[in-house]
C-alpha cells in the first residue's frame, strides 16, 4: 500500500529536459479534470456545517479533536503523507506544514527543474480560506444529511487538487524564465511585481481556460437521464461555478505563486 502510494506520487513528474510550454499545459489541462470531477464528488452532499464547527466547551467534542472535523482530517492524512514521502515531491504543498514528521521511506531523486528557492512558496493558507469562505458556498448546496466524515474527504481532496494546480506555477514561471529570460530578467532584478504580473497575463488564453472549464463541467457534471430533453438538462455543479473559480481564483493566484518565485528566480 505505501509502495502503491509512492508510484502514484512520482508518476508524472517532468524532467529538466521536458520541461517546455506544451509539457506544462497537458499538465494543467488534466489537472482541470481532477478538479472539475472533485467538485462534483463534493457536490453530492450538502453544506454539512458541524463538518467545520468547532466548540471545544461542547459535550459533544471529541477530545481527540483539536479543530473542526475537516482540520483534523487534512492534518492527519497529511501526517500519514509525510510519512510516506508526499511532500518530499515538488508538486505537494502540505496545508500544515509545520505538523508533518519526516518520511519513513527511502528518498526519490526528483529532477532538480526549479530553482531552489521554490521550497519555501506555499499559499495554501490562501487556498484554505478561498475554498471554504469563498468557493464552497457557491455551489454546495444548503443542508445537513449527517454525513460528515465523507464531507470532510472530499474537501479534502478538492483541497489538495486547487493546491496542486495553483502551485504548478512555479514549473509555469520556470518555463516562461527558460524560454525569454530577457524579458524576465530585468523585472526580477528591480523586484517589480508589476511588471512581471503584466509579464504573466494574457487574457485571451485565460478566456479560453474558463470557456473549457466550464464546457468540462457541463460533459463531466450532467445529470443523465433517457427521457431528458436538452433544455431539462441539469448539472451537479453550475458550470459558471467552475468558471469563476478559475477567473477569480485559481489563475489570479498560480500567477501570485509565479511572481514569487520568479522574484526569487535569480537568487
Amino acid at each position: 500500500m505505501l509502495t502503491l502510494l509512492m508510484e502514484t506520487k512520482n508518476t508524472n513528474m517532468i524532467s529538466s529536459d521536458e520541461l517546455n510550454l506544451e509539457s506544462v499545459r497537458k499538465s494543467l489541462i488534466r489537472q482541470e479534470d481532477t478538479i472539475v470531477l472533485s467538485l462534483i464528488e463534493r457536490a453530492k452532499f450538502p453544506f454539512n456545517f458541524p463538518t467545520y464547527d468547532y466548540d471545544p466547551s461542547s459535550s459533544s467534542s471529541s477530545c481527540v479533536l483539536s479543530g473542526s472535523l475537516v482540520h483534523f482530517i487534512v492534518k492527519e492524512t497529511e501526517i500519514l503523507h509525510a510519512k510516506v514521502g508526499r511532500y518530499t515531491s515538488p508538486e505537494e504543498h502540505p496545508f500544515f506544514p509545520d505538523e508533518l514528521p519526516p518520511p519513513l521511506t527511502p528518498p526519490h531523486n526528483y529532477p532538480q527543474v526549479l530553482h531552489p528557492a521554490a521550497a519555501c512558496i506555499n499559499i495554501n493558507d490562501t487556498i484554505w480560506k478561498m475554498y471554504f469562505d469563498e468557493l464552497l458556498p457557491l455551489f454546495a448546496a444548503e443542508g445537513d444529511d449527517g454525513n460528515y466524515g465523507s464531507t470532510a474527504e472530499c474537501d479534502l481532496k478538492c483541497l489538495q487538487a486547487l493546491s496542486r494546480r495553483i502551485h504548478y506555477g512555479k514549473f509555469v514561471a520556470e518555463v516562461k524564465f527558460r524560454d525569454a529570460p530577457e524579458d524576465y530578467g530585468p523585472a526580477i532584478r528591480a523586484q517589480d511585481r508589476d511588471a512581471l504580473m503584466k509579464l504573466l497575463t494574457f487574457e485571451s488564453v485565460e478566456e479560453m481556460v474558463k470557456g473549457r472549464v466550464a464546457k468540462k463541467a457541463m460533459i463531466f457534471g450532467q445529470e443523465v437521464s433517457l427521457d431528458d430533453k436538452e433544455e431539462d438538462i441539469k448539472y451537479k455543479v453550475n458550470p459558471a461555478i467552475v468558471s469563476r473559480l478559475y477567473g477569480e481564483w485559481v489563475m489570479p493566484l498560480t500567477k501570485l505563486v509565479q511572481v514569487e518565485y520568479l522574484l526569487r528566480r535569480l537568487s
